[in-house]
């Protein structure tokens, strides 16, 4: 190693040589780094604008769709349940399976009841077993389970 160091004869011209190339890297290194920040924010501009673009061509389709005549009405009888006159619609309001639909429930009483115990006692017991569960059990109020052997117990 200090034979190879020893062989190395500096001159002048190349301590110039070398600050020079010294001086340009650090002139350099930053306009590099500008220059590379400046090209991907061109780039993320031009997909910017291509995306506009995209969404400019939709909603000119759009606006050439809302020009048809039979376009607006087939929204205005999907969306706004129009009809023409001496037509008849039937909405079908209950689409669940039979086994899905909720059965008669008993009617509520008149008479107030007392409580058993703190009511706020039971409301934080509840909400820290719920917090610590760890499955959520399925929320079924009024509706029967179709296979009552996989209803885990409480």
């Amino acid at each position: 190693m200090r034979g190879w160091l020893g062989g190395i004869r500096l001159s002048g011209f190349m301590v110039i040589m070398m600050g020079l190339v010294v001086l340009a890297a650090f002139v350099l290194v930053p306009t590099i780094g500008t220059y590379v920040d400046q090209r991907q924010q061109v780039a993320a501009l031009e997909a910017a604008v291509q995306l506009s673009r995209e969404e400019v061509a939709e909603l000119d389709s759009q606006r050439e769709r809302w020009k048809d005549p039979a376009y607006i009405t087939t929204q205005a009888r999907e969306r706004l349940y129009y009809v023409k006159p001496g037509e008849v619609v039937y909405l079908v309001d209950d689409d669940l399976p039979p086994e899905l639909t909720p059965q008669e429930q008993d009617p509520v009483s008149d008479e107030l009841e007392a409580a058993e115990g703190d009511w706020m006692s039971k409301l934080v017991r509840s909400m820290t077993e719920a917090g610590l569960a760890r499955t959520a059990a399925p929320l079924n109020i009024g509706v029967p389970d179709p296979d009552p052997s996989t209803t885990p117990t409480p």
